[in-house]
């Protein structure tokens, strides 16, 4: 088939949705700026459908993003327009666009920079003309964020905007202000909010001292959000690395922290942040903590008391097997799976796990199962109350409880699969599911062995 006959086929999966149909028309030599019977590029197409999948396989294939068209905007100016930060992200590229002209920068800032002042709803009024309550919905942006979706007069966008000129400023290596950052964070209460994640984000990826000390002296101000956009930021920062200066100055700030936070909601946030990171004083955190009243606060207690490769003291190990015991499930189950490791608890551990499994909270049976699962308890106790969650009405409970029993080389496995049912997308590399279908092949293959 021709390249345009191709070209044409790029648009119809652009218009569907499909990614890797246009993936494999694109590798099959179709042109990624293709357009459509009204001359748009397909990336146009995928931006106007809110489509950060196919947009960012049009990018990736060689879609131009600067692409004037004839309305004198580009591609990447209507992702921007757009408000949608998975859109626009996509539009980009993974290259910061400073090879752009210095006007057309400014045109890209002034643009999310307009929007974030006005407002969705404000600048739709004044485009449209339509004098009426905008009509707003909260939509998945990406897998983890969400953003407020605006209609009016026939105009639809997503209020991403705040997201999107952070975003923009560090592609064009604009240090904006931290508190100005903070500030279009907090704005939105929400740290699954998309203008929430950018600035944590951003502020992350700005790896200097000064950017450092000017975020953290946050955790003193007086407003909530403030202090868990500071506890984001350090959790973020620990996980991409701070090095051993950053690591020693966070695990210190945050053991202060811990010592002084007054609110629970707060406090279950500084130790959960404080727990990733290593400090001389963690036990004696967890100890302290360990009878707090707020559960959400005890949640974090196992991981301050069971730090890796340090063995138990038997404060620790007293305080863990209390927490066994908790009234809350998610207590018990973190305490559980934290000193699984240590030989003295693990027969009460276990006691606690199969108690667990009877939950009425699936998620609950889920994790007791998955625990039980990786146990190096062999009883036979263990195998049975797994093979009897074989019938439990959630999925992934049975999944978790097919996997230990697989892991135990138990006959009840053998079936396991088509007790399981069958698994959608997300698991195609799920250890679990492999482990099933591999002792499932070995069944059937006996020479494989």
């Amino acid at each position: 088939m021709g390249g345009s006959g191709l070209d044409g086929q790029v648009v119809s999966a652009v218009r569907v949705g499909d990614a890797e149909g246009v993936r494999a028309l694109l590798e099959g030599g179709a042109d990624p700026d293709a357009v459509n019977a009204d001359g748009l590029p397909a990336l146009c197409v995928a931006v106007a459908a809110y489509d950060a999948t196919v947009a960012e396989v049009l990018v990736e294939g060689g879609a131009d993003p600067d692409r004037v068209l004839p309305d004198g905007t580009t591609p990447l100016w209507r992702a921007v327009d757009g408000g949608s930060p998975a859109v626009f992200s996509a539009a980009l590229g993974k290259e910061p666009r400073l090879r752009l002209p210095e006007a057309a920068r400014e045109r890209l800032l002034a643009l999310a920079r307009g929007w974030c002042e006005a407002g969705g709803a404000e600048e739709l009024r004044r485009r449209t003309g339509e004098p009426g309550p905008a009509a707003t919905v909260r939509v998945q942006d990406d897998e983890y964020h969400w953003v407020d979706q605006v209609s009016l007069g026939g105009l639809v966008v997503r209020a991403g905007h705040g997201a999107i000129l952070t975003s923009l400023e560090w592609a064009f290596r604009v240090l904006t202000p931290v508190d100005e950052l903070i500030a279009r964070a907090v704005g939105q209460h929400d740290d699954d909010h998309v203008d929430w994640w950018a600035s944590c984000w951003i502020l992350s990826e700005r790896r200097s001292f000064e950017t450092w000390s000017a975020v953290v002296a946050h955790r003193h101000h007086p407003a909530l959000a403030h202090r868990r956009f500071v506890v984001d930021y350090l959790r973020i920062r620990g996980l991409l690395g701070n090095g051993p200066d950053y690591d020693e100055k966070a695990s210190d700030l945050l053991a202060a922290w811990a010592a002084e936070e007054t609110d629970s909601e707060m406090l279950a946030k500084v130790l959960d942040a404080f727990t990733a990171y290593e400090h001389p004083g963690q036990e004696d955190i967890g100890l302290r903590y360990a009878g707090h009243p707020d559960p959400r606060v005890r949640r974090e207690v196992p991981y301050a008391l069971s730090a890796e490769d340090v063995p138990l003291s038997p404060a620790a190990r007293a305080a863990l097997l209390t927490l066994t015991r908790d009234p809350d499930a998610g207590v018990r189950i973190r305490a559980c799976t934290s000193a699984m490791r240590d030989d003295e608890l693990l027969p009460e551990i276990t006691k606690a796990l199969l108690l667990l499994t009877e939950d009425q909270d699936a998620d609950v049976r889920g994790a007791a199962a998955g625990a039980l699962a990786g146990s190096r308890d062999r009883a036979p106790a263990v195998a049975d109350a797994l093979a009897a969650l074989l019938d439990d009405d959630d999925q992934l409970v049975r999944l978790e409880a097919a996997y230990g029993l697989t892991l135990r080389d138990d006959p009840r496995a053998d079936g396991a699969i088509e007790r399981v049912g069958h698994l959608g997308a997300g698991f195609e590399h799920d250890h679990r599911a492999g482990a099933l279908w591999s002792r499932r092949w070995r069944k059937e293959t006996p020479t494989a062995g």
